[in-house]
């Protein structure tokens, strides 16, 4: 590639089939939104001017086509993406509740995005970008799991910054206690992370949300942000910790919210352009601002990539 690639993302690229009102016989309506969320977040990114590339896994079907359009049509690279003729695209259903909180339920038995392997990883794209992000939904199952570790060493072995985002849903695991333990697993290589507030306490243990980031710090990470919700997010390094209010906004739909925080720190750490371990504490305060910001739009609408924000947009609401 020609231009060096800011940020590539590793994972799920799925559907969202999210409820979107009821039938004149009054049966429940599911509109299809493009999702995932590693492919969110490269979104955020995407509309603030960066170059961003994916690497995964869809079905040769109408969802992985649809999938594959409407990240070249974001201004992300899908070179690396692979379309599987076997498995079928991945796909999530989501309920959403009164207050803008959803509940998950996949058919994904396995989707194709737990079929990526090693050897169709692309190095020199994982070699060659400024930050490599993943999350934990590749960890479920194999081959997808080999294939992200392979890859999460790959970057580390090049000096790429390593960001992580362990995004749990229980319905994908075979128990807790394994997920845990393999979210866990990969802590130690990574450099930023960010986590939500259960998330925070499921990993740990914890009984506060800094302790919780003291233990996340302990295991390897640079800098760990604890989201939390419409309270904002806990920014933690090992020589501070601070909340960062969020924008107050009305959440139509949360799918999203925290890939398009963290979509927002990670292109001010970008902008920033130091070492996360050489950035001042309000360097750290403004990664965190424009997150909240990115998210409080987001969440203003429905679904998944639909719903994020451009950079423009982004910086008018932060000017109200």
């Amino acid at each position: 590639m020609e231009e060096k690639v800011d940020i590539v993302a590793l994972g799920e690229l799925l559907i969202d089939f999210t409820e979107a009102g009821h039938s004149q016989d009054g049966r429940k309506l599911f509109e299809q939104n493009p999702g995932g969320a590693p492919a969110n977040l490269l979104t955020v990114a995407s509309h603030f001017g960066y170059h961003t590339s994916f690497i995964g896994k869809v079905g040769n079907d109408m969802h992985g086509k649809f999938l594959k359009r409407t990240l070249q049509t974001e201004g992300i690279n899908t070179d690396a993406i692979v379309e599987d003729p076997d498995y079928f695209t991945t796909l999530a259903f989501v309920e959403i509740g009164e207050n803008g909180e959803r509940n998950f339920s996949f058919a994904r038995k396995p989707g194709a995005d737990t079929q990526l392997k090693k050897e169709e990883l692309d190095q020199m794209l994982i070699s060659g970008c400024r930050i490599f992000h993943f999350g934990s939904l590749s960890l479920t199952d194999e081959p997808a799991e080999s294939a992200t570790i392979e890859a999460v060493k790959m970057a580390k072995a090049a000096g790429v910054l390593i960001s992580y985002d362990p995004n749990y849903r229980p319905s994908l695991w075979k128990s807790k206690e394994r997920a845990v333990k393999k979210m866990k697993s990969v802590v130690e290589l990574v450099d930023v992370m960010k986590v939500s507030d259960e998330e925070s306490i499921l990993l740990t243990g914890a009984k506060s949300y800094e302790q919780a980031a003291e233990e996340i710090l302990a295991m390897g990470p640079k800098l760990v942000a604890i989201t939390l919700g419409e309270h904002g997010v806990l920014m933690a390094t090992k020589s501070r910790k601070e909340i960062i209010k969020a924008f107050q906004t009305h959440a139509v739909d949360t799918t999203g919210a925290g890939d398009s925080f963290w979509g927002g720190v990670l292109c001010s750490i970008l902008s920033i352009n130091k070492p996360v371990e050489k950035m001042e504490w309000e360097e750290i305060r403004k990664c965190a601002v424009l997150g909240n910001a990115v998210a409080g739009l987001c969440v203003q609408k429905r679904g998944g990539i639909p719903a994020i924000p451009t950079k423009e947009a982004v910086f008018e609401f932060m000017q109200k």
